[in-house]
Parts: structure tokens; sequence; C-alpha cells
């Protein structure tokens, strides 16, 4: 099987991108100390080391603020990386699912501008650029040079926070750009998309033929996930296109979607494993079972059908449920590694939180629940022992994954600050269309301070502490802009909707 569309790519695609010719910033940025207040403030009844951790991941984050210089030609202050004085896309995008949270004090989503600033006229943005000087580390067509493509992903979750359209309206062109560079020089003639090691962000996953190069290797063969999160970037530039009023740009995004997810169900999914796998240029499937094929929930490429059965390995002892769930490849696998050995088993905020995100659209709300409390607990236990966040983690004891980095806020700070909001506490926000969901599971009293919604929004969320999990939660919530709320309790089989007026 194969498809056909419009891969042709502008030698000027990228002329919308206002990036490119932006003054850099001059502000200098803040010290934690000094926007403390103006954070979101979580509490929860018992659970004081659980809010140190959120507190110790906010203030990693603002020691590692960088800023524009001459030399590397950034425009705007930045979160950094972490990792070897470069700006990485895949890590930037992960970093500000939880740097959105923080919009009152620092706007951390600016961060991306640094990548948009450096993309190049036919679209084309390099996954890694250094800081020192601001050059590409990749040439353009080096297997490596880019990806994962999951900007979109980014730019719409803090929409759905924020509600920034006149954002939504300055990215569209470069985001549009950059799919379409990938579809052009990213894929094999029947349609499907290739990546290497590197370029999937899972650097040393076995994944390509024995004896090929994992790291920075195409093999050859179609990958699940790079097809995966292609459909998804399609399916989120629809979303931003129908937001901006722009449905005729819509099409071909929504051709592509349509004739690559039937694409990877009828040729990427093993039935008797119910899982996607990769695709040797023989025709065959690969045996190596990863957990980047968990894209397909985001990208809504799971046929209603093969669903639950897809799900139900996060929940099978013997691959992803294991007592730090969930690792980057199964248990059963021979290249299954009990220390986490980076992506051959480490545990990864990367995937988890795309997993969690993954499950709620596709309303395996309890399933997310509890992978998101067995993370969140294991990460405050290493915490508490070490005093830091780690790059990744173990999956077979609770420790840090061997090898892992320390002090890893960048992406790290997704754990304590955005799972905590919005799987432990259930609170997620969709500002554009003036909404509040709280799915309510815990029992103790919990709540938040300050927590940001919408352009001006500031709100106070509280709930009072339950007997049990049937009991209706008693919620009291403060707000200066009128919202809609949905309080869902008891595993979703109940819920009420409140209108809350500015107080």
């Amino acid at each position: 099987m194969g498809f056909y569309y419009d891969r042709y790519t502008d030698e000027k695609a990228a002329d919308g991108n206002q990036f490119r010719s932006m003054t850099p910033e001059s502000e200098a940025p803040p010290q934690f100390e000094e926007i403390k207040h103006l954070l979101p403030q979580p509490y929860w009844q018992g659970n004081d080391d659980t809010i140190k951790c959120y507190w110790k991941a906010w203030e990693l984050a603002f020691k590692s603020i960088g800023t524009p210089t001459k030399e590397n030609g950034f425009v705007s202050n930045y979160l950094k990386t972490c990792f070897n004085e470069c700006l990485f896309m895949w890590d930037s995008v992960l970093a500000l699912m939880f740097g959105k949270y923080g919009r009152r004090a620092f706007n951390f989503q600016k961060t991306l501008d640094n990548l948009y600033c450096k993309q190049h006229v036919d679209g084309f943005i390099c996954r890694e650029i250094a800081e020192n000087d601001g050059t590409d580390r990749f040439h353009r067509h080096d297997p490596s040079s880019t990806g994962p493509n999951v900007m979109p992903w980014s730019e719409w979750e803090y929409y759905l926070l924020v509600s920034d359209k006149e954002r939504l309206s300055q990215v569209y062109p470069v985001l549009s750009a950059y799919h379409k560079w990938l579809r052009a020089w990213r894929t094999w003639p029947d349609g499907s998309y290739w990546s290497s090691g590197w370029g999937t962000g899972m650097d040393n996953q076995p994944r390509p033929k024995p004896g090929d190069h994992p790291e920075f290797y195409h093999g050859h063969m179609t990958w699940a996930d790079a097809c995966l999160q292609m459909i998804f970037s399609a399916n989120t530039l629809v979303k931003i296109s129908n937001a901006l009023g722009l449905a005729d740009e819509a099409a071909s995004f929504e051709e592509e979607a349509k004739a690559l997810t039937l694409y990877v169900n009828e040729l990427l999914w093993n039935e008797d494993e119910s899982c996607y796998f990769d695709l040797y240029s023989d025709g065959t499937l690969s045996n190596v079972r990863t957990i980047g094929v968990y894209w397909a929930l985001l990208a809504s490429a799971v046929p209603a059908d093969k669903l639950d059965a897809f799900a139900a390995s996060l929940e099978d002892p013997k691959l992803y449920n294991r007592p730090h769930r969930v690792p980057s490849m199964p248990a059963d696998s021979p290249h299954y590694c009990p220390e986490g050995f980076y992506w051959r088993g480490g545990v990864w905020v990367f995937t988890n939180y795309m997993l969690l995100r993954g499950l709620t659209s596709t309303g395996y709300d309890a399933l997310a629940y509890d992978i998101a409390l067995n993370h969140v607990s294991n990460v405050v236990k290493i915490f508490n022992e070490t005093g830091t966040i780690w790059e990744n983690y173990s999956p077979e004891e609770i420790k840090p994954g061997n090898p892992a980095l320390p002090d890893f806020v960048g992406a790290g700070g997704i754990s304590p600050i955005a799972i905590l909001f919005e799987y432990i506490f259930g609170v997620r926000a969709q500002a554009h269309e003036n909404k509040l969901v709280w799915d309510v599971r815990r029992l103790e009293a919990h709540g938040v301070e300050n927590y940001p919604f919408g352009i001006s929004g500031v709100l106070s969320l509280a709930c009072e502490a339950r007997q049990c999990e049937t009991e209706e939660p008693v919620i009291a919530i403060s707000s200066n802009v009128p919202l809609d709320v949905e309080i869902k309790w008891n595993n979703g089989t109940q819920s009420r909707a409140i209108k809350i007026l500015p107080s």
C-alpha cells in the first residue's frame, strides 16, 4: 500500500516566519525569589514532600534560564535543555508542558522562539542548536538532523491554558512550513516517514536491524513513531487552522492524516501483539516493541475496536506495569535493562506525559491517574533521598536511571508540576472554550492558589477532604474572570457543571 499527496517544498516556505526578523529580547530574566509569589501555589494535605519537590522544580527552572546574545542570535530568554550547552527541540517542547503554568512570572513558551528564528527558508529546523554561537549541530540532510515533530503539540497545549490566539497566528506559518519540509524530505516513496534514534529522541533503542547503527541511521525502514507524530502534527495543524479561521489551509493536513492513519493500521499493526511496529524495507515488521508507538493515542490513530487491547499492555506486569511506570521498552524484551540504560528501559517523563495526554484524549482517565500517581510518588521518593530531580529513572528500583543527569529541569519539571496539577489533582484547563475540568480522585484536601487561566484569569481552587471516592466533593472556586467548571468524581460516573462569576 502506498499513498500520494503533494510533497513539494517551497524554497521560500518560511517567508511568513516573523521570528526570523524579530528584535532580540533585552530584558534580564527574573530571579526565583523575586517572582515566586506569582507562581501557582499548590497544597495537598499530608503530602508536604510532593509540594517541596514542586518548588524544587521551579527553583531549578529559574536557575536554568538562558539569554539571547549577539553570538547566538537567539531572540528570547529561554529555558535551557540541561544537556551539552545546546537547545534541543524535543526537550524544549516537553519542558514547556510545565513552563506554561509559570507564565505570570516568566513566559517560558518563548523558548521555542529561538528554534523558530533559526528556521531555514525552506522550512527546516535543526533539532539541536548551539547556545554559544546559534549554529545548527547537524546538516539538514543528516538522518539525525531534526525531530521529533511535536512543536505543534506544545503550542496547542499552551493555547488550551492561555487562549492566546495572537501567538497561534505567529507560530502557525513556522509549524506549517516545518511539517511540509518533513513531508518532502523524511518520507519514502510510499508516503511513510523515517527517522533515526536521535531523530526520534530515543537514542539507543535497537530498532533498525542488527548491524545498523541505532542512533544515526534510518535503517531503510518506516518508523512507527515518526508516522504517528506526523498524524498528530497534521491533526493539530488542522485545529490551529480552524481556530484562526484558515480552514482552507487545513485540507492538505487533513488529507495526509487520513491517508497516513490508514497506512499505519494496514501495514504497521501486528494483530497478535495488538501493537504497532516499525516496518522493514523487505515488508516485514520489526519485533522490537517501543513506548514510541503510543503516540498513536494522541494521534487518534487507533481504531475503536483495537483501543482496549492496545492500552492493556500498559497494565501488564510482563510489559510496562513495572515498579516505576512506564519503562521505555517492555520488560519482556531481550534488550530491556532493569537499571534503565537510557531508552532500553529507563522511565522518562517525556514519554510518560505523552502517554497521559493520550490516555486522557481516548477516555482512559482511570489508567492515566494510576500511572501518574505511581510516577509522581516514585519521583518524590527519589527526590527525598537525593534532593533533586533526575533525567530518567530505573523501572525496577526506586532510584535514578543508570545513567541519568541530576537537576534535570528542563523537562523533569513536568512530573511535580504539570502531572501534579493535571492528573493527581485532575485540573485541566480548556481556556479556549472558557472551561475548566476538575476530575477529583484524591480524598485528601487539595487545591491551587494563583492558578493561571486564559490571558488574565487567576483562579483559587480548593477541594475539601472526603471520606470515600463516591462522596461528592465540596469545591470552592474564586476567579477574576467568568468561566464554566465541570466537576467529575467517582471515576467519572458522576459530574456536575457550575458557572463561576468574577469575585
